[in-house]
């Protein structure tokens, strides 16, 4: 393979059709951010629309904005602009709560439509809060339900007739592998079960087309690619021809078919709003508007080309640079199989993304030895990838991974 130089991730960066997105972010300067994937880079007019809502809708409107500023509806016109990004059709996402909440909702919901069955399928792997939400909600439902745990070999093997519910995360946490939606919720829907799916890292990052898979429920979150901030509201997934039977068992009075009736008894709404709970966070939604709208400004096509050559670039740098550092690369080297991330394990993971992130170039660690490096393509460019990889190569030639400070616990890593 020929080396690859700075010079060429330069052309790549002139030639590069996104390249005039990295403006609408605001970053700090002579900083490499590549945790997209955790957490978003801040959109420059976030700032300006959270002032505008703060002085302006609530510091003036106060509570008439629910109605003249459109507070009551932006988790339905928000859940729109992202089933664009998803493969939905208008009324079928909804912007709400956190993804844990939502996916005991549809867990709850998928588990209504299939009650002769008790077994919520899900990969040993996902990401814990996944598990230990089904965990919990197979305790409370108790008359025999069970989660069984698989390892990803023995995934499709295991989609028999016993099972409810098959729940999965399109785009692992740690590795970035992506699995074959269309392909296992055919085969979890041949089975008889319920498909359920979390887009958190593929939101943003890649193609998805929900109903083209034919997927019943779907969650995930706006504050990774999408750039909703920290802890910005998730979304929630239901395919239409599931709403007004598969019913959620959080009934809040958002989620009321006529909400101001004030009636004695709950009686859900027919539609995705059913999904809706207790009052919304309309700074939250106003400010997630904000990523969102971003993404309505391109097409998820060429997003997804770009991170592709992004993650391949890295990929193909650490091993050109990086190759006498015991580093191994454990995303997939098929860039159609590997979603905008790239992990490479170390035994001193922890210690060398920490002196990494003091050279300014953040990217996150995940135990027991996972670097994780994200690519959103909106904002990182080539020579970013080039440059982060340089610094890789110097503090892994000065060992300055063996400094104490680099070497102490952390809470959030």
């Amino acid at each position: 393979m020929k080396s690859i130089s700075r010079q060429h991730c330069e052309r790549l960066d002139e030639q590069d059709p996104l390249a005039d997105f990295r403006k609408l972010f605001s970053l700090p300067v002579d900083l490499i951010y590549l945790d997209g994937n955790s957490l978003g880079a801040r959109p420059v007019a976030a700032l300006e629309r959270a002032k505008s809502v703060v002085d302006e809708e609530w510091g003036q409107g106060l509570v008439r904005s629910w109605n003249n500023a459109g507070w009551w509806q932006l988790p339905v016109t928000l859940g729109d602009k992202v089933g664009q990004l998803v493969g939905a059709t208008p009324g079928e996402v909804v912007i709400t709560d956190t993804i844990g909440v939502n996916l005991y909702k549809v867990l709850s919901a998928a588990l209504t439509l299939v009650p002769d069955r008790r077994v919520i399928l899900m990969e040993r792997s996902n990401f814990p809060t996944d598990n230990y939400i089904a965990e919990g909600l197979v305790k409370q439902l108790g008359s025999g339900y069970q989660l069984q745990l698989v390892e990803e070999g023995a995934l499709i093997d295991a989609i028999n007739h016993t099972v409810a519910a098959v729940c999965l995360t399109q785009v692992h946490y740690k590795s970035g592998r992506v699995l074959d939606m269309a392909g296992v919720t055919e085969k979890t829907q041949a089975a008889g079960a319920m498909s359920i799916w979390d887009l958190s890292h593929s939101a943003g990052a890649l193609e998805v087309n929900l109903n083209r898979c034919n997927v019943d429920f779907a969650v995930g979150c706006t504050y990774k690619y999408l750039n909703g901030g920290p802890g910005s509201p998730a979304f929630v997934f239901v395919a239409s021809r599931h709403q007004g039977r598969a019913l959620q068992p959080l009934t809040g009075w958002w989620g009321h078919a006529t909400p101001f009736a004030f009636e004695e008894t709950y009686r859900p709404a027919g539609d995705i709003r059913q999904m809706l709970c207790g009052t919304q966070s309309a700074l939250s939604m106003a400010i997630a508007e904000v990523g969102i709208d971003i993404f309505l400004r391109t097409d998820m096509a060429r997003i997804r080309a770009k991170s592709q050559v992004l993650t391949t670039l890295f990929i193909d740098l650490i091993e050109q640079r990086c190759a006498d550092f015991d580093f191994e690369i454990t995303s997939p080297r098929d860039a159609s199989r590997r979603g905008s991330q790239v992990a490479i394990t170390h035994s001193q993971g922890l210690a060398i993304m920490q002196a990494l992130i003091a050279r300014n170039v953040i990217g996150d660690f995940r135990a027991p030895d996972i670097l994780r490096f994200g690519f959103a393509p909106l904002y990182n460019s080539h020579c970013d990838v080039w440059d982060a990889v340089e610094n890789l190569q110097q503090l892994m030639q000065n060992r300055e991974w063996q400094r104490e400070e680099f070497n102490q616990p952390r809470i959030v890593t």
